[in-house]
């Protein structure tokens, strides 16, 4: 069973947290226990787990992937969005987490997050649940 959500980003950069997302095509399955795989079909967008209590983390985060990777790096790609490729390619573009009793085994601080590096775009994510 999988399921398409869409998404519309509204930044060049942004984290977008789809936890609650998530936890809502799991309810909608009747599987409990297995493996939840997020994965998004774009190559300038990732999918990553991190905090998502303190939004400063995530302030944080894009603030020093744009130093490591900027935007302005001299690239040779002619669409101008070679960073946005190269972050995604670092953050990568799915995640796997624990389904148990219904729920996804994350940590108490922890969140899922769509990651758009070339926005603002219309986006999908991919969320495959697998029995086990």
């Amino acid at each position: 069973m999988y399921k398409k959500i869409d998404l519309q980003t509204s930044d060049k950069i942004e984290f977008i947290d789809i936890t609650k997302q998530i936890r809502e095509v799991i309810l909608e399955s009747t599987i409990n226990n297995g493996i939840v795989t997020v994965y998004t079909p774009h190559t300038t967008a990732a999918i990553t787990i991190n905090e998502n209590v303190d939004h400063d983390v995530v302030d944080d985060i894009l603030m020093e992937v744009n130093r490591i990777v900027p935007f302005d790096g001299g690239y040779q790609h002619s669409e101008g969005n070679s960073a946005a490729h190269i972050k995604s390619s670092l953050f990568g573009v799915s995640e796997t987490i624990i389904l148990e009793n219904g729920d996804l085994l994350l940590g108490i601080w922890q969140g899922i997050y769509f990651c758009e590096f070339d926005g603002s775009r219309h986006r999908k994510v991919i969320v495959k649940i697998i029995e086990g």
